[in-house]
């Protein structure tokens, strides 16, 4: 025998003879190996787990959730609040869909009409009834009274922003549309489709229980427009993910439900507010500025910035209405030296109680008129000054 292995044999030997003499501190050492070694693989098991799997175990935790939109939504966010209350269905958690503000757009009525949606608005954060909330295509509750006290439990969004959830967080900026985050969901955890029937002309579906882990046709169309919405029909500020959902969701469409929604009846005084911000318009090529004046949609506002967008010349717009005592802008940009979003949050940033931001290619804020007129904290700012400093943001001077 060498004299090393000679030495590894005393070792050895040392090593069973003081196990033998303390069985107490070698059962120690083997539950706290055997301790390590589940903390080990539930470690790894949990970063192996998907986003879409994180997501489904934190709705899995609670009996109900609410699914919070942002103000006014569009079908991006009702598209995710769908998306979620099926995720969260499949897990026998009930959820609500709930928002602050109105659906007024006409694609956004039709949106909801067509696909006989139940979503609950609400006037104030005491209004949603679960404690549980979701918010969903924003990342900061914002729009109502006591937005500011409400602490979700998930955050899925596309938008810069800082806010979080206590538990669950994903937002993807480099994604057109949120709803394109629901549908990578879907497809990581296998969901097929079903398709559903609807009533004649009436838009209402039967009530066939959708299987688990299916995704309604209804849905699926919503979900499909959402992205549509967003990126302009795939146009527009999107990334390969939103491509992959589109097909992912097609293969589940109804295309009559898809064709009702994206071709509604147009409210005229949207026609007026687009014939208002052509007329008005200033335009210092290639960017274009127009003050549409008082509205009573400020949804039309932002259909007058995609009108004004595709004068020929005109690379980036804001357009502004006053609703209310509140002023509005939108924002469009097809100019990759124009982060519209940006500029709009650049000019409001020194005016007390605005709010501006959003993405490269789109973006809106809003103002108070008496603030405006400098009536509260601050001097104000006058319209005149407000569309120079818009332009000079927009020309890269500010």
């Amino acid at each position: 025998m060498t004299p090393v292995v000679a030495q590894l044999d005393g070792r050895a030997d040392a090593a069973v003879a003081a196990v033998r003499d303390q069985p107490v501190l070698a059962g120690a050492v083997v539950c706290l190996v055997v301790l390590l070694a589940l903390a080990g693989w539930l470690i790894w098991r949990y970063l192996r787990r998907t986003p879409a799997g994180r997501f489904r175990a934190v709705l899995a935790d609670y009996e109900e959730i609410a699914v919070l939109m942002h103000p006014n939504p569009d079908p991006d966010a009702m598209s995710c609040s769908l998306a979620v209350a099926e995720l969260a269905g499949a897990v026998d958690t009930a959820a609500t869909m709930v928002y602050p503000g109105e659906i007024r757009r006409p694609e956004n009525r039709a949106f909801e009409t067509v696909l006989d949606l139940e979503f609950e608005r609400v006037e104030s954060a005491g209004d949603i009834g679960p404690e549980q909330v979701v918010l969903v295509d924003h990342n900061e509750p914002r729009g109502f009274p006591g937005a500011e006290t409400i602490d979700p439990v998930a955050v899925v969004d596309h938008h810069p922003g800082n806010g979080t959830g206590t538990r669950f967080t994903d937002v993807r900026t480099d994604d057109g549309a949120c709803t394109t985050i629901f549908a990578e969901y879907f497809a990581e955890l296998n969901w097929e489709f079903y398709e559903v029937e609807t009533g004649v002309g009436d838009g209402t579906f039967d009530g066939t229980d959708v299987p688990d882990e299916m995704l309604p046709s209804h849905v699926a169309t919503g979900m499909l427009y959402g992205i549509q919405s967003d990126t302009r029909s795939l146009t527009n500020g999107c990334s390969s993910a939103d491509f992959r959902a589109a097909s992912f969701l097609y293969q589940g469409i109804d295309g009559d439900l898809l064709n009702r929604i994206a071709n509604p009846q147009v409210d005229a005084e949207v026609l007026d507010v687009k014939a208002r911000a052509v007329t008005n318009r200033d335009v210092r090529a290639p960017y274009a500025y127009s003050d549409v004046g008082e509205v009573s949609n400020s949804d039309a506002i932002p259909q007058a910035a995609d009108e004004l967008e595709t004068l020929e010349g005109v690379s980036a717009v804001v357009v502004v209405g006053q609703s209310d005592k509140t002023l509005r802008l939108a924002g469009r940009s097809r100019d990759d030296r124009v982060h519209i979003g940006r500029v709009i949050e650049s000019v409001l940033d020194d005016v007390p109680m605005a709010e501006g931001g959003g993405h490269a290619r789109m973006g809106g804020g809003q103002l108070s008129v008496d603030h405006l007129n400098g009536i509260g904290p601050g001097n104000g700012i006058s319209r005149e000054e407000l569309r120079e400093q818009l332009f000079n943001a927009m020309s890269g001077q500010q």
